[in-house]
């Protein structure tokens, strides 16, 4: 990692993410390097090499900035790293701005007139019945779960407070298809129905996940935080389109190479993809770390602006089929934890069932 010509030496775009949050204690070592550099300059090269490098890490753009230079200040809260933080999209959403038009269900509409009517009953689970809807942390449902992501990326343009910009994301300049851009295409902001048709487009062709959508929402809202971008008619696509190919290769064990989606947009070159892959990567510091904890917080937070926006997971009653695999789920889990505390060595407080003989006990479900 020392020799300037290694991998690691790159061309990085200018961020004024650095210079305002560079510690004073690291301004004086800058200084003092420099100066150092310079005196000895004739007297031994090697040294002057060594010092001059110490020296251009904080603020030369061909070296890495090390991962504890990279921690958020005291008070610097970001919602993709820190899990009590607020998601962005979530306050955004909050923000009184006129409300989105959608087309209802027939299903929301029937419940809607029997409600109206007083014939409407609520759909509550009782010990016979069990209403769960198709999606869980783990496994979410991937056309609700990509509804949600588009809904949240609608909000970030529709209540952006400012329009901050790169070139590498405006679509004027790097335009994703032959057609003509016109002159007011930052002009309008685009409808939640757009943003889902191009996010379906992407995920349907590549073969994606869900979890791969929740991980491109992250993502793209640790973008808007280190770069002091906003998502803005002019470069919401682009800004997608990098979020989703850094998040399908840091995601699925068999990612989609850059080739392929010149497949899914015939208009773009192999050459932008890379170029736009790594001009993402810089500006995220190269923190592509999701932890478990902030994932839980997305996936919830998008749960919580479905409620708010009449994207209502649809529920089922439990069958006896789901209802097997489910016990199956919880059962590779029980016995996953279960080994992992007879390795360790019983506690006090575990349960009698954990040491009977032939393994944990398992009580018989009672389907009807």
């Amino acid at each position: 990692m020392g020799n300037k010509n290694s991998c690691c030496a790159y061309s990085s775009p200018q961020s004024d993410r650095k210079t305002k949050d560079m510690p004073p204690v690291y301004e004086e070592r800058h200084i003092h390097h420099t100066h150092s550099s310079q005196h000895q300059l004739d007297s031994n090269i090697s040294s002057t090499a060594a010092i001059h490098h110490s020296a251009g890490t904080l603020d030369n753009p061909h070296n890495l900035q090390h991962i504890s230079e990279r921690e958020a200040l005291e008070g610097e809260e970001d919602p993709s790293v820190d899990p009590t933080a607020a998601t962005m999209f979530l306050e955004r959403s909050k923000i009184e701005n006129g409300g989105i038009t959608r087309k209802r269900s027939q299903h929301q509409i029937a419940q809607q007139a029997a409600n109206s009517t007083g014939c409407g009953l609520k759909k509550s689970s009782s010990c016979s019945t069990i209403y769960l809807d198709d999606s869980t942390v783990s496994q979410p449902n991937l056309k609700n779960t990509v509804k949600c992501v588009s809904l949240a990326i609608y909000y970030h343009i529709k209540n952006r407070q400012s329009d901050r910009r790169l070139n590498i994301f405006d679509e004027k300049l790097h335009p994703l298809t032959h057609d003509p851009v016109p002159d007011d295409y930052d002009s309008h902001n685009p409808e939640h129905r757009q943003i889902y048709k191009f996010v379906r487009t992407l995920f349907n062709a590549a073969q994606l996940t869900a979890e791969c959508a929740i991980i491109t929402l992250v993502y793209l809202e640790r973008l808007l935080t280190y770069a002091d971008l906003d998502v803005a008619p002019c470069n919401w696509k682009r800004m997608v389109l990098g979020a989703i190919l850094l998040a399908s290769k840091v995601w699925d064990d068999q990612a989609v190479w850059n080739v392929d989606y010149c497949q899914i947009l015939k208009d773009i070159t192999v050459e932008d993809m890379n170029e736009l892959e790594r001009q993402f990567l810089e500006l995220l510091q190269f923190n592509i770390n999701v932890p478990s904890s902030v994932y839980a917080k997305y996936y919830f937070d998008l749960r919580t602006l479905a409620e708010a926006n009449d994207l209502s997971f649809p529920t089922e009653p439990l069958s006896k089929e789901r209802a097997q695999k489910l016990e199956a789920m919880s059962r590779v889990m029980q016995d996953k934890v279960t080994a992992e505390a007879l390795k360790n060595g019983i506690k006090k407080w575990s349960s009698m069932d954990n040491i009977s003989q032939g393994g944990p006990r398992r009580s018989v479900a009672i389907l009807s």
